[in-house]
């Protein structure tokens, strides 16, 4: 009696015999070292810590220049006073020893006072640029620079005042009363799963995704 003809065996993972239709769910074997982009819950890019870095980064430095410019007539007057307190000289020529209540009055307290109002006028601008402009599209100038925008993890909500709000109070209020907090903050994103949330964003309900340009 005739044999049937047989097909030799594929191996494992590869294709089936020639002039044979694949089964279904067949697919050639994934590429190694492979990984899809982790995306966000609405299907876009995660931003990469690197990106996030560099956003950060272009917005301290606009945050920097303002405050300057704001702040230099203080620190001009009180380098002034200091100045003056320092080189008063007798009617003989010698210098006068400076009189310690008086350097605790008009040099110290003046000066402990500037810096209490930079750290004010700090969060206070950091409100207005991390807060009420983040609000309006969720970039800041460093964002919109490396095409990065905040949304929250629901995606049927919008960024509001509340949500970014609360990124603003951990990441710049508490960070600037709690040492090392800052950088702990920042460095989360790169162990935090599945989202890459760094703890501001944990406390708001945020993530921070990558768009098109």
């Amino acid at each position: 009696m005739t044999q049937p003809q047989t097909y030799p065996t594929p191996p494992a993972g590869g294709p089936p015999p020639a002039g044979y239709p694949p089964p279904a769910g067949w697919g050639p074997p994934p590429r190694p070292g492979f990984a899809p982009a982790p995306v966000g819950p609405g299907g876009q890019p995660l931003a990469s810590f690197g990106d996030r870095l560099l956003a950060f980064l272009i917005d301290s430095a606009v945050a920097s220049v303002v405050v300057f410019t704001l702040f230099l007539p203080v620190l001009a007057f009180v380098w002034f006073r200091m100045f003056d307190e320092f080189t008063r000289t007798n009617p003989d020529g010698t210098p006068v020893e400076p009189d310690p209540s008086t350097f605790l009055t008009d040099i110290m307290l003046p000066l402990l006072l500037a810096e209490l109002g930079l750290v004010v006028l700090m969060l206070g601008l950091y409100w207005l640029y991390h807060v009420e402009y983040l609000c309006r599209s969720g970039q800041t100038l460093g964002k919109k620079v490396m095409k990065l925008r905040v949304v929250p993890l629901d995606p049927t909500r919008t960024l509001d005042r509340a949500t970014a709000g609360r990124r603003y109070l951990v990441q710049f209020v508490a960070a600037t009363v709690v040492p090392g907090l800052s950088y702990l903050d920042g460095l989360w994103q790169l162990w935090d799963k599945p989202w890459q949330q760094c703890l501001h964003d944990k406390f708001a309900g945020t993530v921070v995704v990558k768009v098109a340009p």
